[in-house]
């Protein structure tokens, strides 16, 4: 019985309908609190161990990532992260579902990615009632500081997420946008290649 009932849980969290934290207390075990503390606690200069350490604790992982402690995690291991990442300190995953990050990331400080959310009405959150949708991050964006990445968010390819944004929709590819709400202000050009240049 507790099997069909962990599947009918799954199969709401997939839909993004609510659900509570004794129903999901099943998946505790797939948190990486303690592989999570020990890597945030392991000195600058063993990165061959920090590295065991975030294959422990991520689903997936790329070659030449850079994650900078302390960062957190609810789970970890829902957690996907491509080649060439780098991830700032106090970058925090809410990944109750999956955070999938593609090549060439790059996330500044105190972003927050959060698959997570909770009901407007109080009654809908006893026993921490919430949903959850997963975030994709495409290639080569850039995520300014103090970001926040709501659920089911995707940012395109090659974008830039202006510091401080709330990103509560997707954007689209080769855009820069930034706000409260977060919203596309201009293309990514060929203009900006000059950008900063002498």
């Amino acid at each position: 019985m507790a099997d069909a009932q962990h599947e009918e849980v799954l199969a709401r969290i997939a839909e993004g309908l609510l659900y509570t934290e004794t129903e999901a207390a099943f998946l505790a075990p797939r948190r990486r609190q303690d592989e999570i503390f020990a890597y945030n606690h392991t000195p600058p200069g063993e990165a061959e161990r920090r590295r065991e350490l975030l294959v422990e604790i991520l689903a997936s992982v790329g070659e030449r990532t850079v994650l900078l402690p302390p960062f957190h995690a609810a789970f970890g291991s829902n957690v996907h992260i491509g080649d060439d990442f780098f991830g700032n300190v106090n970058l925090t995953f809410v990944d109750d579902v999956g955070i999938r990050i593609g090549d060439d990331v790059m996330i500044a400080p105190g972003v927050t990615l959060t698959t997570t959310g909770h009901p407007v009405h109080p009654a809908r959150r006893a026993d921490f009632g919430r949903f959850s949708e997963p975030i994709v991050i495409e290639d080569k964006v850039w995520i300014g500081s103090n970001a926040v990445v709501l659920p089911g968010v995707r940012i395109g390819y090659g974008s830039v997420i202006g510091a401080g944004s709330v990103v509560s929709r997707s954007i689209p590819p080769m855009s820069v946008a930034l706000g409260t709400p977060c919203r596309v202000v201009r293309p990514i050009t060929e203009e900006d290649l000059a950008e900063r240049t002498a």
